[in-house]
């Protein structure tokens, strides 16, 4: 179950296809004849007439002609049709070893079905095997021909926001007080190591969108707005300076150690933070750009940049996911969200060539989505008593 904040992004696409204009033709005119053809006046005497000899029907049988294949030009067709089928197969045995699969054999059967089934075979297999798998790419150049994997982890209409009210609130609560130092630790090393973006940090999205609510507010003459903006500024600045201290990381194995579950809650957050110390511990540099896809450029689009939904713009911490200024906020995200064509995700891009070939995988992402999501789920239904 999905328990962070969730909206609809509309209907966007991974790729974005280029139009064609269609060239047409130049058209030869076909120029006139100078002067009519004339018939040929009907002699008075007839010609004599030939007959054709009796085996000359089959005198064509009797003809020999050079087979297609042994013009220079077909020749050198068919030794480039060869070394496609040499480098596809050596690149589909490396993918194929790679994913732990057995492919089909079709090397008998002819050019370019053999590849096409290959590829079919191919992609239906890699798909029963990794949940991430995206698409497989033939990638043919003037040297080599080789065969490219994607894999790429489903974020879904997803806004991983973590909001940092109600742990300030639990912080102040005698009752969750260690509750509140376990999750502290979590946080932190999800602002220093897993480098979550922060919204009171100038660079973030969501800095900006706090700042033009400020704006309005001072515009419109909103106190209710101007009241959830201060309390989301001084609670930010307090919070973020409880963070910034690392010795959350130094004492969090000792805060786990020493953590007893009294409660379905307590266990909920013991249990969160088991596995962000997991991670920690596993991938102690790890973040969650580590497989952020790079930036494309489209030709054909100068705005192209401002299409994408970047993964800082729907992960981060927020001061809070209630309230009229969160609706607001969520509103303006959704507008511009559903005005985007494409949605970054973590991706991994191996190539299967004469390159040593990529051991990244998406674990760390599984992992630390399924972490934001939970975290968020507890900070989210955090009552105080």
């Amino acid at each position: 179950m999905n328990y962070a904040t969730q909206h609809h992004i509309g209907n966007y696409q991974h790729t974005r296809t280029a139009t064609t204009t269609a060239i047409t033709p130049t058209v030869r005119r076909v120029r006139p004849l100078v002067t009519k053809a004339k018939r040929c006046k009907p002699g008075a005497e007839r010609q004599t007439e030939i007959r054709t000899h009796s085996n000359a029907t089959n005198g064509i049988l009797k003809c020999t002609f050079l087979p297609k294949l042994k013009t220079a030009q077909s020749v050198q067709a068919c030794k480039k049709t060869a070394k496609t089928e040499r480098d596809f197969y050596q690149s589909l045995y490396k993918l194929a070893e790679h994913y732990s699969i057995e492919p089909m054999q079709t090397k008998h059967f002819g050019f370019p079905y053999n590849i096409a089934l290959s590829m079919w075979d191919m992609e239906a297999k890699v798909k029963r095997t990794n949940i991430y798998w995206e698409e497989i790419r033939l990638v043919q150049d003037s040297e080599k021909t080789f065969l490219t994997s994607e894999e790429r982890f489903d974020t879904g209409t997803t806004l991983y926001y973590i909001p940092i009210v109600p742990l300030y609130q639990m912080l102040h609560d005698k009752m969750r007080k260690k509750n509140a130092k376990l999750l502290v630790s979590v946080c932190s090393y999800l602002y220093h190591i897993a480098d979550i973006p922060y919204y009171r940090q100038e660079k973030s999205y969501l800095y900006w969108l706090y700042e033009m609510h400020q704006d309005w507010a001072e515009d419109e003459e909103n106190q209710e707005l101007k009241r959830e903006l201060k309390q989301a500024e001084l609670i930010g600045n307090i919070i973020e300076q409880k963070l910034f201290s690392r010795h959350n990381l130094t004492f969090f194995k000792q805060r786990l150690n020493g953590f007893i579950s009294r409660d379905t809650f307590d266990h909920q957050c013991w249990q969160i933070a088991c596995n962000a110390f997991t991670l920690y511990t596993k991938y102690p540099k790890a973040t969650i750009f580590r497989n952020a896809p790079l930036p494309e450029q489209d030709p054909y689009n100068d705005d192209y940049e401002n299409e994408i939904i970047g993964m800082e713009k729907y992960i981060s911490f927020i001061a809070d996911t209630k309230g009229w200024l969160y609706e607001n906020i969520e509103s303006c995200i959704n507008n511009e969200f559903n005005e985007c064509g494409i949605m970054e995700e973590p991706t991994i891009c191996k190539a299967f060539d004469d390159s040593e070939i990529s051991q990244t995988n998406l674990d760390f992402e599984s992992r630390l989505f399924a972490l934001l999501n939970d975290l968020s789920y507890v900070l989210n239904n955090y009552k105080t008593t």
